[in-house]
């Protein structure tokens, strides 16, 4: 198998992320992460590569997998806890072997606050890109809550206060100068800060900085303008990482009739493992239905591990039921559920966006199979380099708009489509507007597709095929003709000499079906601008010689555009800046337009 980085780094997006590079065993080679992905991933494949690890690396790259993360941060995180988990041959350079560090508050009467790695003991929150970040979270912390940070034996040790207490960081809980239930309430305040829950605290430190620059204490104001751009700064916590818990997040999406569920793995409160699966579901299926199916064939399988914990993204039925099956199959009670917050939904939103990326990455794949499938249900010689789709979209005969889009061998060639705004014609005659559209569109082009569908029956396919004659071409033609209930998965296509129905898994209806539906949603919105743009245009802007302020003065003068159009030359005339001749313009505008 041979890996494809064109088609891959076309459907792979720049957000920041991590990367796992593997070879044709599923072995991951290499780990690595990028604030742009698709700009990271493209270095790998260019002409100038002059280092031999990398050229090795890339020869032996079969597949590539991504996961999306909100920040760099989040990336290196991630990246680091990925490395230790693989273990991949060509990471040879691999950072320290120290755990990214955690602020802990121990679990003391009087708790203390301090920088560890690893899993630290009591509670701890984190973990933080660098330790440098940390230090100036707990410096901060002991300016804001006073919360001591001395070791248990000098604290123990100690008969006065010591220097902390003085430069007022520490409440001197050592020589019982504050409370138990103060300090705790400080300790309280520190976690809710922690923990993300710190916007009453800016709100407040908002207010003493305008009440001191109020009473024009421009130092303490500034002092407090810089506390809250630290502590909005220290707000930016990382989401990589879970305080504790096994849990899968489990996401499942169907754009374009394609399924792809994400399951994200998180081990020991880390994150250690993201993987798509791409289900074949019949046409009609929705991820409500989707998900129960996945849990149940995916969790009620011993191979699998069962987590504590399982999030999905979608509400389902038999929810009691599928929770009672699993927890029977892990020997103890588990949790499934939808409904989440703060740190979860975060999570929720990056499996979801991970499985839309992956299933761009995966369609490459699948379009290639349904266009070898659309080949031989139409008993083509070759597979088809282009193909295009024509539908008309109105509203009542009004604004009526004839879109064509355009597909090659690699799926939408979107800056190819064009759009052509029918006149002249009966309004709502359909085939007047797909004659027009055609000729206009074959006049010109320069490239013929392999294939032209049409969005319609018989009718629409004898007005295809007539244009097509007069313009002496020869192009193979499909109409796409709805059934009788007008359901996905009984459509007709109309063929030059017979009709064809597929069955409702063939993969080139599915194919078709993505055609015919880009076509549909193209003309319409096409149509639905031209008819807002149509709406929103006064008809004396097609009168030559009146702008806004004469248009003004007419309409004020006359009381709307029906008196306008009931008016005499030489009422009209009397309307300031409206010569004679012009009067005489709009009179006989009116008198065309009203025959």
């Amino acid at each position: 198998m041979t890996f494809q980085p064109k088609n891959f780094l076309a459907t792979l997006t720049n957000k920041p992320g991590v990367y796992l590079m593997l070879d044709e065993s599923n072995t991951v080679l290499y780990i690595g992460k990028a604030r742009h992905l698709k700009q990271r991933l493209a270095s790998y494949f260019t002409n100038t590569i002059n280092n031999p690890k990398t050229t090795a690396l890339v020869k032996k790259i079969v597949n590539i997998e991504v996961t999306v993360t909100h920040t760099e941060s989040e990336a290196l995180i991630l990246e680091n806890t990925l490395i230790k988990t693989h273990k991949p041959r060509y990471n040879i350079l691999l950072r320290d072997d120290k755990s990214y560090p955690y602020i802990c508050l121990s679990n003391h009467q009087f708790p203390r606050l301090d920088i560890q790695r690893g899993k630290p003991h009591g509670q701890y929150f984190g973990p933080y890109p660098h330790s440098h970040a940390i230090y100036e979270t707990l410096n901060l912390l002991q300016k804001l809550f006073n919360i001591r940070r001395c070791k248990d034996s000098f604290f123990r040790s100690r008969s006065r206060p010591c220097l902390q207490y003085q430069i007022q960081r520490c409440t001197a809980p050592c020589v019982k100068l504050i409370s138990t239930i103060n300090y705790q309430e400080n300790v309280h305040q520190t976690i809710l800060f922690l923990t993300g829950k710190s916007q009453t605290i800016i709100n407040n430190l908002i207010t003493k900085m305008q009440a001191a620059s109020q009473y024009l204490e421009f130092e303490q104001a500034a002092e407090l303008r810089d506390k809250i751009s630290s502590l909005r700064q220290i707000q930016e916590r990382q989401y990589v990482s879970f305080e504790t818990g096994d849990i899968d997040i489990v996401a499942a999406v169907i754009p374009a009739k394609i399924a792809c569920v994400q399951v994200l793995t998180i081990r020991g409160g880390q994150h250690v493992a993201s993987k798509s699966f791409f289900p074949k579901t019949p046409l009609s299926e929705q991820v409500t239905e989707l998900l129960p199916a996945f849990l149940a064939q995916y969790y009620l399988n011993s191979i699998n591990d069962i987590p504590n914990e399982i999030i999905i993204n979608h509400e389902i039925a038999d929810l009691d039921l599928l929770i009672q099956a699993i927890s029977q199959q892990r020997g103890r009670q588990i949790q499934i559920h939808s409904k989440v917050r703060d740190k979860r939904t975060r999570w929720l939103k990056m499996a979801i966006e991970n499985a839309h990326i992956s299933l761009l990455q995966n369609q490459h794949n699948q379009y290639h199979e349904r266009l070898a499938a659309l080949a031989i249900a139409l008993q083509l010689e070759a597979i088809p380099q282009r193909m295009e789709c024509f539908d008309v979209s109105h509203t009542n005969g009004e604004a009526t708009v004839a879109a064509c889009v355009v597909f090659d061998n690699n799926g939408f060639c979107k800056t190819e489509y064009r759009r052509y705004n029918i006149d002249n014609i009966t309004p709502g005659d359909d085939y007047a507007a797909m004659r027009q559209a055609l000729l206009r569109h074959y006049k010109r082009t320069t490239q013929l597709p392999n294939i032209l569908f049409v969005d319609g029956g018989k009718g629409q396919v004898k007005i295809a095929r007539e244009v097509l004659q007069e313009l002496n071409l020869n192009i193979y033609i499909v109409g796409i003709a709805k059934g009788p209930s007008r359901k996905a998965g009984l459509e007709t296509l109309i063929l030059p000499d017979t009709s064809l129905i597929l069955g409702k898994d063939s993969p080139a209806l599915h194919l078709i079906q993505l055609i015919r539906d880009e076509a549909h949603r193209f003309a319409i919105t096409s149509h639905r601008k031209r008819r807002a743009k149509t709406r929103r245009t006064s008809v004396l802007e097609a009168i030559e010689g009146i702008g806004p302020k004469r248009r003004k003065l007419l309409l004020t003068h006359f009381g709307g555009l029906q008196g306008i159009s009931k008016a005499g030359i030489l009422d009209l005339s009397k309307v300031p800046g409206v010569s004679q001749q012009l009067a005489q313009q709009i009179y006989d505008f009116f008198q065309e337009n009203t025959k």
